[in-house]
């Protein structure tokens, strides 16, 4: 085939594509368009090794090449989520758990404010006077839950 006075192959052709793909994910990223990429590529080298297949073998293997590349990047990136631990990262009440802070408004009846940093926050547990030091041992919400220091 000439393009642009080249003789290209086809093989070639299926690799150009897969760079403008891969191009693509570069300029608008999302998580797929590298994999269609890489499938693109894939049947690139295979009509590279077999210069003959039909265009319905390419599409068949393109196909199929795609598909295995987005199945496995999908069970790439939910691995990574799962096996990444929370460092509280926006969650500001579970980078709490474990500081002792002032009680502001006495707890009376399980229910009081406490003072955290320069801001107060609603908090339960057992009773105890203003003044008087508590750690916070959990959050529900932006409820924290204390505990007599």
């Amino acid at each position: 085939m000439t393009l642009f006075g080249i003789d290209w192959s086809l093989g070639a052709l299926w690799l150009v594509a897969a760079l403008a793909l891969a191009i693509a994910e570069l300029i608008a990223p999302g998580f797929f368009m590298i994999f269609i990429a890489a499938g693109a590529a894939l049947t690139g080298f295979v009509v590279l090794a077999i210069p003959g297949l039909s265009w319905i073998a390419q599409a068949l293997l393109f196909a199929a090449f795609s598909a295995a590349a987005v199945a496995i990047g999908l069970r790439w990136y939910h691995r990574d989520r799962l096996a990444e631990p929370s460092h509280g990262l926006n969650d500001r009440t579970a980078k709490l758990i474990g500081k002792t802070v002032e009680v502001c408004e006495a707890i009376v009846a399980g229910e009081g404010r406490v003072k955290v940093g320069d801001g107060t926050w609603n908090a339960t547990g057992p009773d105890a006077p203003a003044g008087a030091l508590v750690r916070i041992t959990g959050a529900t919400g932006s409820v924290l839950s204390v505990e007599l220091a």
